[in-house]
């Protein structure tokens, strides 16, 4: 496609130069001719341009079971495209369908045999008002493999119906419009949320606020950029008003200033989004693993008196306080001439630089109650440079049920007076303690991830970052062209436009001519 483009010498063209005849005039609503067919633009960059801007043709209709695999209660089996409506007919052997989004009790038979496969729920829904936009149809039967089996067969042997691929009905949503990437995106989330705060985030994005937020930046872009190129086009037919480019600038750096602030979210959403990764770390033989199985409420890790039992990462999925959490159980960090066990050591240790908290594990019984040994302990096992009172770290003291009496008070004063991080006290054997560790790991979370419902809603992949970071960086070159090349700083406004649109899954030149002959008088 490009190269089309590029043969015709219309490659990264801007839309205002595309369209201008030899004679230098712009022609009002050409870009709809050249979809029309009645464009000056012909030959291949003709049919590049309809292409890209013309809607697909007739679709296969599709039909997929929608609700889990495997028995259960109710099963859904769903239908879009053009031949729903005859599917949906042919099943029931009735001619009327029922009346739109209202639940009608029929009997489904296979139609090349006649027989009744079950005894069903059916819902028609009429395009463009259901999911992806195309006619559809819902069949609600009883969950048994037999069943469904023979629905999904029946539906495969009808002319112009085909099984969906993966993804296919919420793709063709994104295609016909009744939903934006973002939103597709929160709705993957939404179905593998495993937590309450991934439901909010994912319902949010689903809902389309982040990408109104997306959309509405890009469409001030446009603007910006439509009232530059009308300067670079038309400035000199004095049809323009004045301080044009003062109030593009001033746009810009408004946007320039909330996009960074956006990029500058401490990864919330994306923590979130893939879980926050707690890391437990300290030397051989102080209760880490214990701690893993006595969080995961199962033996994941193998527990032994022996020390440098652990010599891989051992990681375990939880739910803690609404929040995801990914939960490594890492090699105790020592000396040692054992291979193996100093490959698990540098494990840990990368592991450790990677670690959204660190849950650091001492033996109570081998530390001294002074907040220079306690310092001097935790400086031991976060990695290198990172001060012990500044890191996202919970000191866990383990083993408390061993401890003298008033032990456990003395070292939790030491704590305190050598402003150190959150500090419990814990004993893996008895429980004691868990209570203020997860209280403790909460706020921590809660501090990383914030709420998903306050506040500007948080960029959740790793894609918006970085095509929000290109856009930035374009939007700052814009400031350093525009005193030297309009031309040049225009084109860093359009491929900051074209950032967003990659995210939003929405690029369209149009909008610039629409701005263009919308605010300006052009010859007139």
């Amino acid at each position: 496609m490009e190269g089309a483009l590029l043969g015709a010498g219309l490659a990264h063209a801007p839309p205002t130069r595309l369209l201008r005849p030899a004679g230098g005039a712009m022609w009002p609503g050409t870009w709809r001719k050249v979809l029309a067919g009645l464009s000056p633009v012909s030959g291949a960059a003709g049919r590049v341009v309809k292409r890209l801007y013309c809607p697909a043709g007739k679709r296969d209709t599709i039909f997929a079971l929608s609700s889990g695999h495997g028995k259960c209660g109710v099963a859904v089996i769903r239908t879009s495209g053009p031949a729903s409506g005859a599917a949906l007919r042919s099943l029931t052997g009735q001619q009327e369908l029922p009346r739109p989004r209202a639940v009608a009790l029929r009997r489904i038979h296979d139609p090349s045999s006649a027989e009744t496969l079950d005894r069903g729920l059916v819902i028609w829904f009429p395009g463009p008002h259901s999911f992806t936009g195309e006619d559809c149809t819902e069949l609600h039967v009883h969950g048994g493999l037999a069943v469904v089996s023979g629905v999904l067969q029946a539906l495969g042997r009808l002319p112009g119906l085909r099984p969906a691929d993966p993804g296919e009905f919420t793709k063709r949503a994104f295609q016909n419009g009744k939903l934006g990437l973002t939103e597709v995106e929160g709705l993957g989330d939404l179905i593998h949320a495993e937590t309450e705060a991934q439901r909010r985030q994912a319902l949010r994005q689903m809902e389309g606020e982040l990408g109104q937020l997306y959309q509405r930046w890009s469409e001030e872009l446009t603007k910006a950029l439509a009232h530059v190129e009308a300067f670079i086009d038309f400035s000199e037919d004095d049809n323009l008003e004045e301080g044009v480019l003062a109030r593009v600038d001033a746009a810009v750096q408004a946007l320039e200033e909330e996009v960074r602030g956006h990029l500058q979210d401490g990864r919330r959403g994306e923590r979130l989004r893939g879980g926050v990764h707690v890391v437990i770390a300290g030397p051989t033989n102080a209760g880490k693993s214990c701690l893993l199985n006595l969080l995961c409420q199962r033996p994941a890790a193998i527990v032994s008196p022996i020390a440098g039992t652990t010599r891989d990462v051992v990681e375990s999925a939880l739910n803690i306080g609404g929040y995801p959490v990914v939960l490594s159980d890492t090699a105790g960090l020592r000396e040692t001439q054992d291979a193996i066990e100093r490959e698990g050591v540098s494990r840990a240790r990368e592991r450790l630089q990677r670690a959204d908290v660190v849950l650091a594990v001492l033996a109570a019984v081998d530390v001294a109650p002074e907040p220079g040994c306690l310092a001097d302990a935790l400086r031991a096992i976060l990695p290198p440079g990172v001060p012990p009172q500044r890191a996202p770290c919970i000191l866990v003291l383990n083993k408390a049920d061993l401890l003298e009496e008033g032990r456990g008070g003395a070292l939790l004063g030491a704590c305190g007076e050598g402003a150190l991080p959150p500090t419990c006290l814990l004993s893996c054997k008895t429980g004691e303690g868990v209570a203020s560790l997860l209280n403790l790991l909460g706020t921590q979370l809660e501090q990383l991830c914030g709420d998903p419902l306050a506040g500007s809603p948080s960029l959740t992949q790793a894609r918006h970052r970085l095509h929000l970071t290109s856009c930035l960086g374009s939007l700052g070159r814009y400031h350093g062209y525009k005193s030297l090349d309009l031309v040049l700083a225009a084109e860093e406004l359009r491929l900051a436009r074209r950032h967003l649109g990659k995210i939003t899954g929405r690029v369209s030149a149009e909008e610039i001519l629409d701005i263009v002959f919308r605010d300006f008088c052009v010859g007139k």
